[in-house]
């Protein structure tokens, strides 16, 4: 299978990608606080000041482990003709658009987005065969505003399944995110409950789906990724 999407699936409580930044973030607001209880304490100063940085830096970090949280998922339904949420957040858009990249045709376009306070990590939406990937550099607009999957930085995956569809998913950037993340490459066998990849902060997901497919979400419902279905091939 290639490199297996699926040695990647969600084993920890906390994404692989945090690591690094937990790490450093973690370290540093130690030494800082430490830091400045020294200077307090041998001066002969109140020791508010401390506690209530103390308090402050210690929700900040709270706030950095809940974006790099990672759930463990498993889909336990039949799959067969299924396609499942490719992350957590806020359906913003269902329409017919044309896709210009892999398709150059009309598509069905279901839109996730994604706020600072949801699971980062995006999942394959539907069990298949990687068929193509790209990374694309470009902007960083707000990623809800339509320009966003044609300007912003991206990347696209196209995942055949047994039946033979395609599937388009594109993660995309947004205003703060900075760094898109994707696991799959073309050859890869993949599956429902596999990991795609991970977007750093608030950005968006796009699933493009064959005309006449059955949307089973609505405008503004609330997905998980994972879990929630959003269309019947």
């Amino acid at each position: 299978m290639g490199k297996k999407l699926r040695k990647l699936r969600k084993k920890i409580k906390l994404h692989r990608e945090g690591t690094h930044t937990l790490v450093a973030s973690g370290v540093a607001l130690v030494l800082f606080n430490a830091l400045l209880f020294e200077v307090l304490y041998h001066c002969g100063c109140t020791l508010l000041p401390f506690y209530i940085v103390l308090g402050v830096t210690t929700a900040v970090y709270m706030v950095v482990i809940n974006f790099f949280r990672c759930p463990p998922r498993h889909f336990e339904e039949e799959t067969t003709g299924l396609v499942i949420a490719p992350a957590d957040g806020k359906i913003v858009c269902i329409e017919e658009v044309e896709e210009k990249e892999y398709f150059h045709d009309r598509r069905l376009m279901v839109s996730i987005f994604m706020s600072v306070t949801n699971v980062h990590a995006n999942w394959v939406p539907v069990d298949g065969k990687v068929k193509y990937v790209r990374h694309h550099d470009g902007r960083f607009m707000r990623a809800w505003l339509p320009k966003a999957s044609e300007e912003n930085e991206r990347a696209t995956t196209v995942i055949t399944t047994p039946e033979g569809t395609d599937i388009l998913v594109r993660q995309i950037a947004g205003a703060v995110a900075r760094r898109i993340v994707t696991y799959a490459q073309v050859g890869d066998e993949c599956e429902i409950d596999d990991h795609l990849g991970f977007i750093k902060l608030g950005s968006r997901v796009d699933t493009y789906l064959p005309l006449g497919t059955k949307v089973l979400v609505r405008m503004n419902q609330r997905t998980v990724g994972n879990e929630t279905v959003l269309a019947r091939l």
